[in-house]
């Protein structure tokens, strides 16, 4: 099978570099072309020349593909080490990959789909080359097979999902001089955000424009982001996505654009309830599957737009009464970094977070054009004042934005009221004005605590983003998440930091065998690095933890660690688990080689392959890990 492939590229004898990756392609294997330009290089540095023949290519091949951790389990499970036939495939997936059910034809499909070489396929079984390929496959990758599709429930109301958010979309750099760009909400929407911001303001010839307001970003139109919207809203899942309008325009532009969301959005754009216009509780994201919903402030209720449709309502506006509080040293108001703050010295005590607001300050008035408040249907931005507040006073369709500073001391101080206000109302968490990086918050603590929408910047890197892809892997990647049971239970007494009867512990462990042609090192001139792992666990407070692996001295191609790793997590719902790899470049200093994050309940049972992905998020096939994977 093998010099069947390849025999007719040696018609003259040997083959370069170029012609070596070609072949290699041939056979169907995914290479990094640093790791075989080195291994080639080695081959031919011995003889001063630049070809290899049919012999050497045989010897670069297995280098690259016959991996000995592959091939210890294969001879396991082969009595003669050279075919797997199909009862001793069924017995590997039953024993070491869990494969209890169907593992029959299991076994068939994986012969049908990886055996390369015919007549051994024909015969209904496996040979090591099939075995690598099925190893290496999708079909051992870390991640539940039956979690890359939509799984769950999708008819409870909306209130009951994590929902993808991000912050500032239109920004693709820092918040103060850096461009906006339509390019932010074609990358969020193709991530599969569900929730986009798009900061309205006054612009010229009556056209209302999209920017950080008060900084020196720059300039995009409002109806060429709602043009980009359209077109990419359902690229990546079919459910609602959410405009989060931060709207500084005045009622004449707040016109244009409810205007603009009409024209160009058309019968996408959610306008009436769906069923009953008495609303008493949220509708779920199948119900209003390629559906787009306006969030913005809105002039009284849901029902009086209802009984104004069909009439017309232009130039007629509403006002919207606010009590401002000063004793909020909170954010610095996310939208205007560059403003000069109020007095923010801060009094003794002022660390707890008061739930009474302590000093009544002015009324502010809001004016709002009634044809954008009628837009407004089921999102409706309330100011958020206390949770008894809430509580009494608030509509299932009103939700609330709070700023990360605040948000974080009612986590610590009042997580039971936060997750009893978290189980009625859509909570939207923001990233602090002095953000002016675009850096971001950990987002895990306000999952842990039951907020929908937890804004980031989708544009900057880092374990932050890493945590949000990586749990909204989960579903499909559809962007919205059913939260725990005890995070949806209105009487729920959930705390994070006081688990107590909620806790359903797992014990798991994670045995690291090896790497597989990871990046090399930066420092390096061939293909070298010396790697080393860390498995991180993020979820309530008590199940965070960091565990090392040994350092591999100069191996990036095949590293073996052979190391296991155990974990006791007593909230598994909410925990994501991390595989960061990285280059240790001195005793102090580790540079970043590749990580992959999911959510705890989505690992596989058995040997498992752990794709590993770059700092901005792309795939650094065939770089992985490989693990076994074991849980009760």
């Amino acid at each position: 099978w093998f010099l069947n492939i390849i025999q007719d590229e040696f018609m003259n004898g040997k083959i370069d570099l170029h012609s070596t990756m070609k072949l290699l392609e041939k056979l169907h294997i995914t290479f990094d072309v640093a790791h075989v330009k080195h291994v080639f290089k080695k081959t031919v540095d011995k003889r001063k020349v630049h070809t290899i023949n049919i012999e050497d290519f045989r010897a670069i091949y297995r280098t690259i593909v016959h991996r000995t951790e592959f091939h210890e389990l294969f001879c396991a499970y082969s009595p003669n080490h050279k075919i797997l036939a199909d009862t001793e495939l069924i017995e590997f997936l039953k024993k070491e990959q869990f494969q209890t059910e169907d593992s029959e034809i299991r076994a068939l499909e994986i012969i049908l789909k990886y055996e390369p070489v015919e007549e051994v396929r024909k015969r209904r079984q496996l040979s090591f080359e099939g075995f690598i390929r099925y190893m290496s496959s999708e079909d051992c990758s870390i991640f539940k097979k039956d979690h890359r599709t939509v799984y769950q429930d999708m008819n409870h109301p909306l209130c009951d999902y994590f929902i993808s958010s991000s912050h500032n979309t239109y920004l693709i750099s820092d918040q103060l001089i850096g461009p906006s760009d339509l390019f932010g909400y074609i990358s969020a929407l193709l991530k599969g955000c569900r929730c986009l911001e798009i900061d309205c303001w006054d612009g010229s010839n009556n056209e209302p424009i999209v920017y950080h307001g008060h900084t020196l970003t720059s300039k995009i139109s409002f109806s060429s982001v709602i043009h980009v919207i359209d077109k990419y809203a359902f690229a990546a899942s079919e459910y609602p996505v959410i405009l989060s309008l931060e709207n500084h325009c005045s009622t004449k532009q707040q016109e244009v654009m409810a205007k603009h969301l009409e024209d160009i959005l058309g019968d996408k754009l959610l306008t009436s309830t769906i069923g009953d216009s008495v609303v008493t509780q949220l509708p779920s994201p199948e119900a209003l599957k390629f559906k787009i919903l306006v969030k913005n402030k809105k002039v009284g209720t849901i029902e009086e737009t209802m009984l104004r449709k069909g009439q017309d309502s232009h130039g007629e506006t509403g006002e919207i009464s606010e009590e401002e509080y000063s004793s909020e040293e909170d954010e610095t108001d996310e939208k205007a970094p560059l403003q000069p703050k109020g007095n923010s010295s801060k009094r003794k005590g002022e660390n707890k977070p008061s739930s009474t607001p302590r000093k009544k300050a002015k009324i502010k008035k809001i004016k709002i054009a009634i044809e954008l408040s009628d837009l407004v249907i089921y999102t409706k931005s309330e100011k958020f004042v206390s949770f008894e507040h809430s509580l009494a006073n608030q509509k299932c369709y009103e939700n609330n934005s709070i700023g990360e500073v605040k948000a974080r001391k009612f986590v610590k101080h009042s997580g039971n009221e936060f997750v009893s206000h978290t189980s009625r109302f859509i909570t939207r968490i923001y990233p602090k004005g002095t953000r002016t990086n675009s850096s971001n918050y950990n987002p895990q603590e306000f999952w842990n605590v039951g907020c929908q929408m937890v804004a980031l910047n989708f544009q900057t890197p880092g374990v932050q983003m890493e945590l949000q892809n990586g749990k909204f892997l989960d579903n499909g990647g559809c962007g919205y998440i059913l939260k725990p049971e005890f995070l949806r239970n209105h009487s729920s007494t959930f705390n994070p930091y006081n688990v107590g009867r909620y806790s359903k512990p797992m014990s798991l462990s994670i045995r690291l065998i090896s790497g597989h042609q990871l990046p090399p090192s930066n420092l390096s001139k061939t293909n070298k690095a010396d790697p080393l792992v860390q498995i991180e666990i993020y979820g309530v407070p008590e199940d965070q933890v960091k565990r090392k692996s040994s350092v591999i001295k100069s191996n990036a191609l095949s590293p073996r660690w052979d190391e296991t790793f155990s974990f006791t997590v007593q909230v598994p719902e909410l925990a994501l688990i991390r595989f960061c790899v990285e280059d240790e470049i001195s005793l102090v200093a580790n540079e970043f080689l590749g990580q992959y994050t999911l959510p705890l309940l989505s690992l596989s049972k058995g040997y498992r392959n752990v794709p590993l992905f770059s700092k901005n998020g792309g795939k650094l096939e065939p770089a992985s890990l490989f693990v076994y994977v074991w849980y009760y």
